[in-house]
């Protein structure tokens, strides 16, 4: 006898094909993602800036209480480079209202500041050497020109990084105030309106965690 093959009523509803969590998550969650942060991105922020800096100087640029003081007072000044939901690098900074930084920067949001003080740049170590920090400096810098109060960014860093950052478009001021134990600093800054285009700046090929303080 032939076979025949059971054909669904025209207006009969199908039940949707089951669909296994990981799968629904990759699905769901966009691929790459930017995106300020939140008080509840904290731990996570944590999590990689304690493996970048403690592992390396012995000191972070924000531990687990300033992360949740500047993401719950500045959030807008933040942002996270997330892929299918994961946190991969982040940058958080504050407003500064002074020309220089100073000791009270390193804890302090000046609403009515004109300078965002970038206080750090971290990337998760399974991802670095890609240059993830470049491109996140550069969308970061991006976002600041969407800020109509910002003109300038600001950041102190150590000597070896000082190159990195000339190659994102920051201008070396000097030597920083603020020194953190046996740890001093270069201070520079990067003005915000009429910062370059993406094709002018040239992105080194590795990315080193420690980028700034």
């Amino acid at each position: 006898m032939p076979v025949t093959r059971a054909l669904p009523m025209p207006n009969a509803a199908q039940p949707p094909s089951p669909v296994s969590p990981g799968r629904q998550r990759r699905h769901t969650l966009p691929a790459s993602e930017f995106r300020p942060l939140s008080p509840q991105d904290a731990a996570s922020v944590f999590e990689i800036e304690r493996e970048a800096f403690l592992s390396v100087s012995g000191e972070c640029p924000l531990y687990l209480d300033d992360v949740r003081h500047f993401l719950s007072l500045c959030p807008e000044l933040s942002l996270g480079w997330f892929e299918e939901g994961r946190l991969v690098a982040f940058i958080i900074g504050s407003l500064w209202d002074e020309d220089k930084l100073s000791a009270e920067a390193l804890t302090r949001h000046k609403p009515q500041g004109t300078a965002v003080h970038i206080h750090v740049l971290a990337v998760h170590r399974t991802f670095r050497q890609q240059g993830k920090g470049s491109v996140l400096l550069w969308r970061y810098m991006q976002h600041l020109r969407s800020l109509p109060c910002v003109r300038r960014a600001v950041l102190m860093c150590q000597d070896f990084l000082v190159p990195f950052y000339q190659r994102c478009g920051f201008e070396v001021r000097g030597p920083c105030d603020i020194t953190l134990g046996a740890l001093s600093f270069v201070e520079m800054q990067c003005p915000v309106r009429g910062h370059a285009s993406i094709k002018s700046l040239t992105f080194p090929l590795f990315h080193n965690p420690l980028l700034a303080f």
